[in-house]
C-alpha cells in the first residue's frame, strides 16, 4: 500500500530552520524528520511512499538521491566523473520505494493529494496519507486493520493534543491548588495518520485543503476515528523542535519503534 507524505509546506513558524530547506528536512538527530516517519511506516511493512513536494522540493530529492554516497565508501574518477560504490560495506540500509511528485509551490493540501492519484496503482484499493512533521508510536498495522473493520471510506487517527499553556487548578474557596504545566488534553484532534479507500479522491477538489473533503465524508457517515492514546508529537515551532530533539537524545525515544 502506498503512503502519501505531504511535504510541500513552507513551515513559516520554523523560519530559522526552513529558510533554506523544507520543514520535513528539519533534522532530529542525524536524520530529517521525514526519515523518522518513513522508518515507522517501514517497520510495519509499509515501505512504498509518494512524496507530495512543493517548497524546496530539490532539497528532499537530493537527500535521497545522494544517500548512496553518504552511506558507503566510494571511489571518484574526476576525469570521467565515474564513481565506484562499495555497496557491500553499507550499514543500516533503508528499504524505501519512493515516488517524488512536484505538486506546486502554493498548492493546497487537498489538491496535493489529488495530484498523487496517478501514482496509486490501479490494483490498490487503499492508500495512506500523513503530514511530514509529526512522529508517533502508533501501530500502523493496527490502524489499517481498524480501518478495514470499519468499512468506511476514510479513517483518521485521533490523538490527545498537549496544551500550549500551563493550567491553573483552584480549590472551592478560589485559592490556587496547583499549576499544571502544558498537560495533555482529553479532546481528540486529527493526528495526521490516515487511511483511505481510493473513492476518497472523488471527495477532493482542486484549490482546497483536505478538511472540506473530510467534512464531505462526515456528512456521508464515511469517516472513522482510530483512538490512539500513546505518544504523538508534531513540530510547529522552534521550541517544539528542540523538545523533540531532546527526546531523541534520551535513552528511549518514544516514537522509535524500529530497531
Amino acid at each position: 500500500m502506498k503512503t502519501i507524505i505531504l511535504c510541500g509546506g513552507k513551515g513559516i513558524r520554523l523560519y530559522q530552520e526552513t529558510e533554506f530547506k523544507p520543514k520535513p528536512m528539519v533534522y532530529i538527530g542525524d536524520k530529517p524528520i521525514i526519515w523518522h516517519i518513513m522508518k515507522a511506516y517501514s517497520h510495519y511493512g509499509f515501505n512504498e511512499f509518494v512524496l507530495a513536494l512543493g517548497y524546496k522540493a530539490n532539497y528532499i530529492k537530493e537527500f535521497f538521491l545522494n544517500q548512496k554516497a553518504f552511506g558507503c565508501d566510494f571511489s571518484l574518477f574526476t576525469k570521467t566523473h565515474k564513481t565506484k560504490f562499495y555497496l557491500k560495506n553499507r550499514k543500516g540500509v533503508d528499504n524505501f520505494e519512493i515516488t517524488f511528485v512536484d505538486t506546486g509551490l502554493e498548492t493546497l493540501i487537498g489538491e496535493r493529494i489529488l495530484q498523487c492519484q496517478k501514482y496509486i496503482p490501479k490494483e490498490d484499493s487503499q492508500f495512506m496519507v500523513t503530514y511530514g512533521d509529526g512522529v508517533t508510536d502508533l501501530n500502523i498495522k493496527k490502524l489499517v486493520e481498524f480501518h478495514n473493520r470499519q468499512k468506511t471510506i476514510g479513517t483518521i487517527t485521533g490523538v490527545h493534543p498537549r496544551s500550549k499553556f500551563g493550567l491553573v487548578k483552584i480549590k472551592k474557596n478560589n485559592l490556587v491548588k496547583k499549576f499544571v504545566e502544558k498537560p495533555i488534553l482529553i479532546s481528540w484532534v486529527n493526528g495526521g495518520y490516515m487511511v483511505f479507500q481510493k473513492e476518497f479522491f472523488n471527495y477532493l477538489r482542486a484549490g482546497e485543503m483536505e478538511h472540506p473533503a473530510l467534512k464531505r465524508l462526515v456528512r456521508k457517515e464515511q469517516l472513522s476515528l482510530y483512538q490512539h492514546n500513546g505518544f504523538w508529537y508534531a513540530i510547529d515551532t522552534h521550541k517544539e523542535l528542540e523538545e523533540l530533539r531532546k527526546l531523541w537524545n534520551s535513552d528511549n525515544p518514544p516514537w522509535k519503534v524500529w530497531k
